[in-house]
């Protein structure tokens, strides 16, 4: 009987590399599959996540959730984003939390706007996740 040789086992597949992401982050949208699946990608990606569908519970989020950034559609029904920016930012810890403007309004005015109301960001959807983790990456630092 031939010598049985050892071979090699296959290479183990490569496991994915340490997530990136880091901190808490709220994702306010009237459309609950886009809020859920981007919440759940940035899980996906490290980011501790919850979800709002307009500002009244985002603001409940908030107090119990502690973000440490948020995401806001504008276009959300009765207080539209620019004004939960403004009231989110009239809090006494208004300061500490990170706001992005994640919207289907593009237009240099709508930046604008969203400037006006203290948003950090103005984000265009649909945004590349590459640019979207960019911009949470810069902002919580």
């Amino acid at each position: 009987m031939p010598p049985i040789s050892a071979t090699p086992a296959p290479a183990a597949p490569a496991q994915p590399s340490a997530a990136p992401g880091s901190g808490r982050v709220l994702v306010v949208d009237d459309n609950a599959d886009a809020a859920d699946t981007l919440a759940e990608l940035l899980q996906l990606l490290g980011y501790v996540t919850t979800t709002a569908g307009d500002a009244e519970q985002a603001l409940r989020k908030i107090d119990e959730f502690k973000p440490n950034l948020a995401l806001f559609d504008i276009g959300l029904p009765g207080t539209d984003g620019y004004e939960l920016a403004r009231q989110v930012r009239a809090r006494p810890d208004g300061a500490t939390f990170r706001l992005v403007a994640l919207t289907g309004y593009g237009q240099e005015s709508d930046r604008a706007r969203a400037m006006e109301a203290k948003f950090d960001e103005h984000l265009v959807k649909p945004v590349a996740i590459d640019d979207l983790t960019s911009v949470i990456s810069r902002l919580l630092g």
